[in-house]
This record gives C-alpha cells, structure tokens and sequence, in this order.
C-alpha cells in the first residue's frame, strides 16, 4: 500500500476517533481521553491533510473551532463576533516561529501572557451597563443561551460600574479545585459516577436545565477578553483587562506584557511551575499580541486567529514505590481498593495515594504491592496510576479480601459487576456514608446535619441508624463543644421539617441500589404509598417505565431483609410522611407516554412533564412505538425525525395547550 493510500485510511480513522471526542467532549459533557492525547490526534490530522490537501473532507474536525450547539437544551444564540479558538503550540520553536511571522508584519510587536483557565468559554452581555444575555462558545459562530445559569455564579456582575450602551465579554466559567474535590468527595460517598476533572464538572453544572442546581455547583468566572464596545475606546490588550477589572468583572489573576520572545518563553516556564499550586486549573498559557492596531494588521485564518497562541503543557508523569493497597468500603457495601505509594511530586503538588477502582482494574495492570509504578494526574488534578514500570523482587498477584475490613463477614461479587460488595447490611462502615446519604438536600435535606457532624454523633454512639436521627436527644447536642442551644434547635426544627417530605425523598434516602432520584419519584408516584411499594411484587415494578430486571431486583432483595422492613416500620411510628403528594387532576392522560423535544417557549420541560403526570400522564426521554405524543418546540432534532419515521402523532405547543384546557 502506498503511503497515499495509508495516509487516506489513517485520516477516516482519526477524523472518526476526533469527531467522536469532540461530540463527547462538547455535547455530552464527558471525556473518554486526555486531552493531550486528544491534541496529538489533532496534530496528526493537520500534518496528514497538509501533506495530501485533497484528502481535507468537508466534515473534518480540523474545520471545527469548537463543538455545536444542542439545540434540544437551550435557544441558539448567534454570536456577533466570532468567538474563535487558537493555534496550539507544543515547542519553544513554536513560539519562536510565531514570534518570527507576528516581527514581519509588526516589528515592535509586545506581547500579553497569561494563563489558559480549563473550563467552559462563556460571552457576557450587558446593555445600559445591566447583563442581558449571556451564552456558550458553543462552535464559535453559534452558542447557547444559558442567561439563567450564569446569572446563579456569584463572580458574574448583574450590573458593571459604568452605565455603557453596550459592552460584550468573554470569560472562561470554571470550578475551583477545592470546590471539585468537595462534590468528588460526596459523589463518591454516594457511589456516584465521580466527574473526571474540574472542566467536565463546570461544563456539566452550567449547562444544568435547571439554574438551581447550577447554583449549588460553586462554579467561578475569570474574564479575559472585550469581544464588542459602545462608548468607549480602548487601543490595547492589557488596558482593557485593567478597564474590565474596574468595571467588576473578575479577570484572570496574572497577566503581563513582554517584549522579548525570551521573555514570553521565561513567562510559560513561570506559569508552568506553579500550575499545581494554583486553586484552579489550567491547560496552559496564552500569548496575545497586545496591541489592537497590530492585531487588525495582522488578521485570522479560516480556523485562528494570527496575533495569538496557546502555550499547551505535556502531563507530568513521575515513578514511585507502591507501599500498600487499603481497602475502604463505601455506603452500599463496596469495596474499594487505594495505592499508598511513596510520596512523588506531580504536577506542583505532593500525592501518596490514588484510587485502583476495582478488582478488574488491578488485574488488567497486573499492579502489585511493592512495584514501581507510574503516576500522573488525570486532568493535572486527580492522581491514578498509568501503568508499572518494573514488578517488586518476588512479587505475587494482588488478590482482594474475601471478607469485609470492616465487620469480618463475607465478600461477593455479582456477575457482570466490577464491584465485590460486603454482605452485612448493618456493616458499621457503611452506616456514617448512609447517614450522609440520608441527611443529603436530594435526599430527606435535613439542614445542618453535615457529614463532619454526623461523624461526631456516630463516633459518640447516638446515632445507630437513620431512626435514630429523629431520637437525638437535643439537650445532649446542645452540650457538645461548639454546638449549644441555638445549633440544637436548628436541627430539631430541620429534622422536624423532614418529615413533611414527599415519599420520593424518604425512597431515595433509603440507598437502594440502582434506585436514583428519577426511579425513587417513579416509583412513589406509581404506588402511592409506602405499604404498596414495600409489597410490590416484581412483574409490577418492570411495568413501570425504564425498569429492568436489575432495578426490580435490587427493590425485591432490599425487602427480603428483615432489618429493612423494621427501618420503614420505626420510620411510619416516628411520624415520616409516607404518602406521594403526586396531585392527579384528572386522568385525561391516563396510559399515555408524552416525548418532549426541542425548545419549548411556554414552560420548561419540568413544567410540560409535572402537567402531563398531573393529568395522569408520562413522559419518555426516547421515542419508540410506545410512544403517544411527541411534544416539539423550536429546533427539534432527531427525536422529531423519528417520531415521523414511526408514525407518531406530533403535536404544537399550541395543540398541547388545547389539550389541557
């Protein structure tokens, strides 16, 4: 085969892998590579189309500035000013090369540095100095309007400091790092899918339907750019950061000018030996040129712009001892494995431990207590261990323990589970996880009770189950150091409160396996009551919509165990609520399965699903030839073309509101 032709096979498959990256990075929110990885497949793409230009394809991702919008979440917005994305470089020839294209057009060129922060690029709005619209990158001509969301991120200003006709922004949201570790900590408290990385976390809060779990998300802005201005007139980089910092915006923490490349290149070094020590992440670093004159001189291509370019940093990966592999056990019984290794710096910070999953991830790296073996930090952020390097004299194969650290009762694992869970329901290393699971806002929400001191109950012996948090005895809390009267009548008035809760909440805080939030309000609306889904048989749980043998399962077995029935049981005699509060009006619905798509300009989807289950009615996420009615808005996609291939009736907004009148 010639090289042609190799070269013409190699670029479908990284078109394909690329194209598959950047949907699962913009759209879905998630990552399946790093991005370093992701960058050098990019690479290889633009050497092989500037090497054969004709095999450059319509579709290629070189193309591409950044993802697309999702139509099916939020309203498009068309952005005036294209908010384009740079030109990476790996080398210091790089830079120089830049240095030497931007001298010959501008030979007195001086330049802006600073950091690249990893997150979601984001354009501000303000008309009459009052936000006004704010939007995704999206692919750098069209974007979403996320107005909403952005309005709930508290470094954002709701109005600047200087009533201009117009002003537009850009900025990059981000989560700072203790922020991250924190939701990585409860998420994994609740045997949770962990976010991978602060960027994914950020992109995944913002583009939230609902601004009130944004809110919760601590997510932060750093702004860094004027894309358009009315009223006032800048001529250089560095003035219109030091003017958006007076108008209230946050900009990023360090920015200076240069004029030297050698002087750039000392800057990269800099910002690259405190990246670890920084309380956000970043990907790199940015050179700008910093005069605007300059920059209209010396223009764009197709896909970045001339006068700028990103600085990307390579993962560090260091060597180390593993020491030891400590099992911990999580809420529901799982068995998790730890690599304590000797101390290694990575990445500008110190680590000694790092997850191993499970027992099929220390099987497939053949990792052994002893080894040395290679560290890295996912994302720069999270330490795991890539690979070993070389196997300990005399090592043996890890093997994990066939009986729980914790209580001593036996091991199992299901199959087609990674997972060996503890078989002891009243294991004591699962009862703090499940009280913090309990006490969680998505769960019973009882303010106050925070996992530091449900430890300290726990620790102290007064908290045996989750009964016992509507036993507590409030004079003895209010004598606990640091607490008193005033603390201990907050939690009586928040555990009071908790009762009223609808009996989706009082399922989802029970932990059953595979049982979420979604599948607990499910269920409470399908039975009613908690006596009718305590005795529910499992032909009736598989009638309810998206439950399959293993969800129906995990319900069953959680009911077979008598020590689950009495927790209900002291549940009913302390007072909890255990009825659904799901108001039917009438069951004009009643069997019917609504699919919503598109963008809906009357109410929010929440509100069209409460609607359709109010009238006795459900709602679908994918459409099938069960499906009743498709709902569509404004930009429906391939739900729509499909509810058409299959003959389902389609209705407007309009029909819909006919239809509950």
């Amino acid at each position: 085969m010639s090289d042609y032709e190799e070269s013409k096979k190699r670029a479908e498959q990284l078109r394909k892998e690329l194209n598959h990256h950047i949907y699962r990075y913009y759209v879905e929110n998630e990552n399946d590579i790093e991005d370093y990885e992701y960058d050098m497949l990019m690479r290889e793409l633009k050497g092989i189309e500037e090497k054969y230009p004709d095999l450059l394809t319509a579709d290629s991702p070189t193309h591409r500035v950044g993802g697309t919008a999702d139509s099916n979440m939020f309203k498009s917005v068309t952005h005036a000013v294209k908010m384009e994305s740079l030109q990476d470089a790996f080398a210091k020839s790089e830079v120089y090369d830049f240095d030497r294209r931007v001298r010959e057009i501008c030979p007195d060129a001086t330049y802006v540095v600073e950091p690249k922060i990893d997150g979601l690029s984001v354009s501000l709005e303000y008309t009459d100095g009052i936000i006004s619209r704010g939007s995704t990158r999206g692919d750098g001509n069209v974007g979403e309007d996320v107005t909403a969301n952005l309005k709930t991120v508290k470094t954002i200003p709701l109005s600047i400091n200087e009533k201009l006709p117009f002003i537009e922004v850009r900025g990059e949201v981000f989560m700072p790092r203790d922020t991250f570790f924190e939701i990585v900590k409860n998420q994994e408290l609740n045997e949770e899918k962990p976010f991978k990385n602060p960027r994914n976390a950020a992109a995944g809060s913002l583009r939230q339907k609902d601004p009130k779990i944004t809110a919760t998300r601590g997510l932060d802005i750093f702004v860094f750019n004027i894309q358009q201005i009315n009223g006032k007139e800048l001529t250089t980089h560095k003035q219109s950061l030091d003017y958006i910092k007076s108008l209230g915006f946050k900009t990023v923490p360090f920015y200076n000018e240069f004029g030297t490349v050698e002087e750039v290149i000392a800057e990269l070094e800099r910002i690259g030996s405190i990246r670890g020590t920084l309380p956000f992440d970043i990907d790199g670093a940015v050179i700008k040129v910093n005069r605007f004159d300059q920059r209209e001189k010396l223009g764009s291509t197709s896909k970045f712009p001339k006068w700028a370019l990103a600085w990307k940093y390579p993962p560090e990966e260091k060597e180390t001892t593993l020491i030891d592999i400590e099992i911990n056990v999580g809420r529901t019984g799982v068995l998790t494995p730890t690599a304590v290794f000797k101390p290694v710096l990575v990445a500008g910070s110190t680590v000694s431990r790092a997850t191993l999953h499970n027992e099929d991830f220390i099987r497939e790296k053949d990792v052994r207590i002893g080894d040395s073996v290679i560290i890295r930090k996912a994302g720069d952020i999270i330490p795991e261990v890539l690979k070993v390097s070389k196997h300990a004299e005399n090592s043996e194969p890890y093997e994990m323990p066939k009986f729980c650290p914790s209580c001593h009762a036996p091991v199992s694992r299901e199959n087609g589970e990674a997972a060996i869970r503890c078989t002891n329901p009243d294991c004591p290393a699962q009862l703090l996880r499940n009280l913090i699971h309990f006490c969680s806002r998505d769960a019973m929400d009882i303010d106050g009770l925070g996992d530091a001191l449900l430890e300290l109950f726990v620790n102290e012996g007064i908290l045996k189950s989750a009964a016992d948090i509507y036993r507590l005895d409030f004079d003895k809390i209010a004598s606990f150091e640091g607490l008193g009267k005033k603390s201990a009548e907050n939690f009586k008035n928040a555990i009071e409160k908790s009762k009223e809760n609808d009996l989706s909440k009082l399922i989802f805080a029970l932990g059953i396996r595979h049982i979420g939030q979604k599948a607990a309000k499910q269920l409470s609306d399908f039975f009613g009551n908690m006596d009718a889904f305590m005795s529910a048989s499992k032909d009736e749980l598989l009638t309810i919509e998206g439950f399959g043998e293993i969800m129906a399962d995990s319900v069953i077995n959680y009911f077979s165990l008598e020590q689950s029935k009495e927790l209900v049981n002291e549940f009913k005699e302390l007072g909890l609520n255990m009825k659904s509060d799901k108001k039917i009006i009438d069951a004009r619905f009643q069997g019917k399965t609504f699919v919503l798509t598109g963008t809906l300009s009357q109410y929010t989807r929440n509100e069209a699903s409460e609607i359709i289950e109010n009238y006795g009615g459900k709602t679908s996420s994918s459409v099938s030839t069960k499906t009743d009615y498709v709902l569509a808005g404004e930009a429906a996609g391939s739900k729509l073309t499909k509810a058409q291939q299959l003959g389902v009736t389609v209705i407007s907004e309009a029909e819909f509101a006919e239809m509950i009148k």
